[in-house]
């Protein structure tokens, strides 16, 4: 399936979502109907910090997500979702010893993996970067935070 089907794919699932959890047919999603959208979707109740945020950044012409907000909203979480996805694959496949971090030496395997021809200083950098002032060590938290 490629990229475009399966968006168009996504995308007609979130308007299903949307009409089922569309109380009384109102065209918007209230504060607790895209609550329930969310748990319906990607399986965990949204915080009141995550709802807030989502309902301070819409038009307030109404009082809740129209479609195509809802629709756009979803579609960004879902590559949220997909990207971090991938980096903790990625993060586990260089996590030879299953120790939930790597090391320098990691890195250097990893990078000598994947880029032989890469500089050391630019593996050794990109390691103090990720690992921060006062770690030997990156862990996968440490890592999602640069990403």
């Amino acid at each position: 399936m490629c990229a475009a089907s399966a968006l168009a794919g996504d995308r007609e699932r979130y308007a299903r979502v949307f009409a089922a959890c569309d109380e009384d047919s109102k065209g918007y999603l209230s504060r607790e109907d895209f609550k329930v959208a969310v748990v319906m979707l990607f399986g965990y109740k949204p915080s009141k910090v995550e709802v807030d945020s989502v309902m301070a950044s819409l038009q307030q012409k109404n009082s809740g997500v129209l479609l195509e907000e809802f629709l756009n909203l979803m579609t960004t979480k879902k590559s949220a979702q997909l990207y971090h996805s991938e980096i903790r694959q990625i993060f586990t496949a260089f996590d030879m010893q299953c120790r939930g971090f790597l090391t320098l030496e990691d890195f250097k395997k990893a990078f000598d993996s994947v880029a032989p021809k890469l500089p050391k200083r630019i593996i050794i950098e990109a390691f103090r970067l990720v690992k921060g002032d006062y770690h030997s060590r990156a862990g996968i938290s440490r890592i999602f935070r640069v990403s």
